[in-house]
């Protein structure tokens, strides 16, 4: 559920449909309703079939998933629990960067601030919820109301600052506490984290997806996911954390470090991409350079996340971070990229 045009997640959600052998759909809200307000605004196409539960998750996050031990979680509190939300420890000092939560002993949530401006808790909410079906009642209890109150849109209510609310009221919201890999991806510097932490993922349950040393093959370094349809000149260099997407091109001598190459690109002869997201049909020039901050986190470590850190400094200045190559770049050889944001369909001429 989300604002986003159809036509821009047509594509994906017939891929996936068919790799995962699911029915996935996409419904796009008419305006914006919130996290809970487009939940109740389609209840009668969510509620076919009468579910017993609902997961609801943000789409901003990475983690590992923990569904089923959220489900035996929920399932042990009974009909009291009409919703528990998964939470994992912050970093130290970042937990007001998030909503949290303080829960008692039997893990029910006694108190919540979404981002609050002194210590509350370092239990934060990590945007994935499971629901009794019985939270429409809540949901529609809202409506009303903000109905009654002649509040302009009803229906725009959030989990977070509505709902839960309602909840902890009436002692029927539970926290999972959990210590898996957590982050947002709310920058290219998180997508490059995030892109790291998965490839780690295939390594342990899937070795055999990731691209290996061999005779005619690249030379791979670390934790490399190359698409079946690339293709990539045998003295190019690769690794650690790369993802080589779809019908990408990388030419003889190339080198990619902590990067993420789209669909369609092509890497030419001793280009070099380093802490980088090249975007669709780009095209890199021979010994071209793109390169940006290289991001720096203990990842031993399930406490740490991608820093949020603003775009812009204060003197304007764009802050160094991951450097992002947007649709249909071109840039030209011997050119260098550093810490820049291109916007598509741009030629890059100078430095």
């Amino acid at each position: 559920i989300g604002l986003y045009e159809e036509i821009l997640l047509k594509d994906f959600v017939t891929r996936t449909s068919l790799d995962l052998k699911l029915t996935l759909k996409y419904y796009r809200e008419h305006a914006t309703m919130g996290t809970a307000g487009g939940i109740y605004h389609l209840r009668d196409i969510i509620m076919r079939g009468n579910p017993e539960l609902l997961f609801v998750m943000h789409c901003d996050i990475c983690t590992d998933f923990p569904l089923e031990e959220m489900l035996q979680f929920h399932r042990s509190k009974g009909d009291q629990a009409k919703l528990t939300m998964l939470s994992v420890k912050a970093r130290p000092g970042k937990a007001h960067t998030y909503g949290c939560a303080v829960a008692d002993e039997s893990s029910m949530v006694l108190h919540y601030v979404e981002k609050p401006k002194s210590f509350i808790s370092d239990d934060i909410n990590c945007g994935i919820y499971l629901m009794s079906a019985s939270i429409v009642d809540v949901f529609r209890t809202l409506f009303l109301r903000n109905s009654d109150a002649g509040i302009l849109e009803p229906e725009e209510m959030w989990i977070e600052r509505d709902v839960v609310p309602e909840l902890i009221a009436s002692s029927s919201l539970y926290l999972y506490k959990s210590s898996v890999f957590w982050t947002q991806i709310k920058s290219a510097a998180a997508a490059i984290y995030a892109n790291g932490h998965y490839l780690s993922v295939l390594r342990k349950e899937n070795p055999k997806a990731l691209a290996a040393n061999g005779a005619g093959s690249p030379v791979i370094v670390g934790d490399v996911l190359i698409d079946p349809s690339a293709t990539v000149d045998p003295t190019a260099k690769l690794g650690p954390n790369v993802t080589i997407g779809p019908g990408v091109h990388v030419k003889e001598g190339a080198r990619v470090k902590d990067s993420i190459i789209l669909n369609n690109s092509l890497l030419g002869p001793h280009s070099c991409v380093l802490h980088s997201v090249v975007g669709w049909d780009s095209i890199l020039g021979e010994w071209s350079r793109v390169e940006g901050k290289e991001l720096v986190i203990n990842k031993n470590d399930p406490t740490t996340h991608e820093p949020t850190r603003p775009l812009f400094n204060e003197k304007g200045l764009l802050e160094p971070s991951t450097t992002v190559l947007g649709e249909g770049v071109n840039v030209a050889s011997n050119m260098i990229v550093l810490n820049s944001i291109v916007l598509p369909h741009k030629d890059i001429t100078s430095n």
